[in-house]
């Protein structure tokens, strides 16, 4: 997963004309470490239908507060810089809410591309 660290690459990144999936998390977290071992595949599942970017949310405290992150990790869906959705809550996610989350964002991004 392609870790941002500025607010800029973040703003660059979900601009973009493409589904783009930002997770937040922090080092500290233990329910952030749990989705890390299947996160890469499930990236690969999904390459070509949608980019996920990292952010770090104690670097990005600012930015975290805009986009009212409270509970980690987060899942924001963006496309053309409109969030389509997210996911976010205090609960450990597994990989099938992941994926779940992961559809619906894709559902949202495709109807909004045929409008």
């Amino acid at each position: 997963m392609n870790k941002l660290t500025t607010e800029a690459e973040f703003r660059g990144a979900v601009a973009r004309d493409e589904l783009t999936i930002a997770v937040f998390k922090t080092t500290w977290c233990k329910d952030c470490h749990f989705i890390d071992p299947f996160m890469p595949d499930l990236e690969r599942s999904y390459e070509g239908r949608a980019s996920f970017v990292e952010l770090d949310r104690d670097d990005l405290p600012d930015l975290c507060s805009e986009l009212n992150i409270l509970g980690i990790p987060s899942f924001i869906a963006f496309r053309n810089g409109r969030e389509l959705v997210r996911f976010v809550s205090k609960l450990r996610k597994t990989r099938e809410e992941i994926e779940q989350f992961t559809d619906r964002a894709i559902q949202v991004s495709d109807a909004l591309s045929h409008k």
